[in-house]
């Protein structure tokens, strides 16, 4: 089951809940200021206050919401029997990526969010005080590298744009931490920038070095075939609402979150599928896509009077997994 990139009935009621009384004003210029240092590689330390948490999560929970979503609705095409019962939450922020694992997978039981920011946890906690699935949400505060040591395992380990807050020999350690904690899969997020697609490149090579099996978005555990100044990255679109239009600042009633992630899994992939790695070009005369197959990139071109294929592959959007016949 693929689940839409909007943000659920209940998160959305939540804020909106939170929203009254709350100037719109404040939250955009704090959500400002918040997304200038993120932008510049910062972390959410600057997240202190109350207002500050409520104002980051406005802005940015739609679209990281949007993405984790789309992340783990790419590992259920690959993986569409996998029913994981524990989620663990690395980095969780307000709960973003716990509230996209609750949509996606019903078979989630028991969810533990781990994050060193305590306003962040404390606002994923208001939130979540009323959901049918995620009131009993476990979030132990302190750093997330610590407090994985302590933590049971999970069948499934997600880790949404955390680990660009690190250094480099800090996200090996937290990469090999949430690889051992992950009983079936780690689905791991990052911003879709060329820095962004270094650090989840990174993490690919080093978990397939300790065992890992690409799920998604690669069809193979290969080196990655693109060459600078190309990177691997991927685009949803997500509706913004009037105040998430006033609190960016946006006239467009929708946004764009550019992303990138990998899905790793304990067991190889019953079937690997090409990705779509750039939006289709088409023209009068053909198709022609951007694909990562198993032999690595290439340029597939579906001529027009071949209507069947043609048809198909009208239907292919960037990111999408194009499963072969065989």
């Amino acid at each position: 089951m693929m689940i839409s990139p909007n943000l659920p009935a209940e998160l959305k009621a939540a804020l909106e809940a939170k929203l009254q009384g709350f100037s719109r004003t404040d939250a955009a210029q704090r959500s400002q200021k918040i997304s200038t240092t993120y932008r510049a590689g910062g972390g959410s330390g600057t997240i202190k206050s109350e207002a500050d948490a409520f104002a980051y999560a406005l802005a940015r929970m739609p679209a990281t919401y949007a993405a984790v979503a789309a992340s783990l609705n790419a590992l259920t095409e690959i993986a569409p029997d996998f029913a994981p019962e524990i989620l663990l939450d690395v980095g969780a922020g307000p709960g973003t990526a716990s509230w996209a694992a609750a949509e996606a997978f019903p078979s989630l039981q028991d969810f533990t969010l781990l994050d060193a920011n305590a306003t962040l946890s404390r606002l994923a906690l208001e939130l979540a005080r009323d959901s049918t699935r995620l009131a009993d949400c476990r979030y132990l505060p302190g750093d997330a590298g610590g407090n994985l040591a302590e933590v049971s395992q999970a069948d499934l380990v997600v880790a949404s744009y955390i680990i660009g807050e690190l250094n480099e020999a800090d996200q090996r350690k937290l990469a090999e931490a949430m690889w051992a904690k992950a009983r079936h899969a780690l689905v791991v997020i990052e911003p879709g920038t060329p820095a962004g697609y270094a650090r989840i490149l990174a993490l690919r090579q080093q978990l397939i070095a300790a065992g890992a099996y690409v799920a998604a978005p690669c069809p193979h555990e290969k080196p990655c075939p693109l060459t600078p100044p190309d990177w691997c990255h991927f685009s949803q679109r997500l509706p913004r609402s009037q105040a998430h239009r006033q609190i960016k600042g946006a006239e467009v009633p929708f946004e764009d979150e550019r992303f990138i992630y990998v899905a790793l899994t304990r067991t190889p992939p019953r079937s690997r599928a090409a990705r779509v790695l750039a939006p289709p070009d088409v023209n009068k005369a053909e198709i022609n896509a951007k694909l990562c197959t198993e032999d690595g990139v290439a340029i597939t071109k579906v001529p027009r009077r071949d209507k069947p294929a043609y048809a198909d592959a009208r239907r292919w959007r960037w990111g999408d997994a194009i499963m072969s016949e065989s």
